[in-house]
């Protein structure tokens, strides 16, 4: 197994996020040295400056946290987020146009995204807490169709996070097309460790901290 710390996108996208929260995020990430930073695309650019001297990538969500928005939308975001410093794209899945059936509207939402960022990790947002295992399913398919390069659990904004009954279900479509993340609700080594058995390759945490030290944290995400 790798290196605990590599597993982390050390997180924080409250709404009262402010800047001086972003620079200790980085300041933190570069200290226990995780994997990436996870931010909102507004703070892309003050992401990047602030870990230029370091290896920890700067990864923003997209769409976040409903994904409800027009693909036109998700799309300007994620180029301007690219070009702010991201090397790294979340985005959240439509999920009401998966309830709806509208599978096509759902792969073009996600390939749209995929063909502004050829180059860099796209990771799709699934929000399980709101689909069923069909839906899970079907959401895990289009998302390799539409070229991402991970399948995200959730954003920690729903009504439940990352369960291991649905990572499970993800990992079950096709290991070697497409890696997963676990995210919502991760807050202890054993938890942690509990995901990467099951075949995650990144977690998604505001307790990083916790999970690397051994303590526990109040952290929704």
């Amino acid at each position: 197994m790798k290196p605990l710390n590599t597993y982390i996108d050390h997180t924080l996208l409250k709404a009262t996020a402010t800047k001086e929260d972003i620079i200790k995020l980085c300041e933190e990430a570069k200290q226990y040295r995780f994997f990436s930073v996870c931010v909102n695309s507004c703070y892309a650019a003050l992401a990047k400056e602030q870990l230029k001297d370091s290896d920890v990538k700067v990864c923003c969500v997209i769409g976040f946290p409903l994904g409800a928005m027009s693909t036109e939308a998700k799309v300007a975001e994620a180029k301007t987020a690219l070009v702010n410093g991201a090397d790294e794209i979340d985005m959240v899945i439509n999920v009401g146009l998966l309830k709806s059936k509208d599978f096509d509207a759902v792969w073009k939402d996600i390939e749209a995204v995929k063909l502004c960022m050829p180059n860099n990790i796209l990771k799709v947002i699934l929000e399980t807490c709101y689909i069923e295992e069909i839906e899970i399913i079907k959401a895990s398919e289009l998302a390799i169709q539409s070229g991402a390069d991970f399948i995200k659990t959730s954003t920690g904004f729903g009504t439940g996070g990352a369960t291991k009954e649905d990572v499970k279900i993800m990992a079950s479509i096709c290991k070697k097309c497409i890696k997963i993340k676990a995210s919502g609700g991760i807050k202890d080594t054993k938890t942690a460790l509990e995901y990467i058995n099951l075949g995650v390759d990144r977690i998604g945490t505001s307790s990083g901290i916790a999970i690397i030290e051994g303590t526990s944290s109040n952290s929704n995400y």
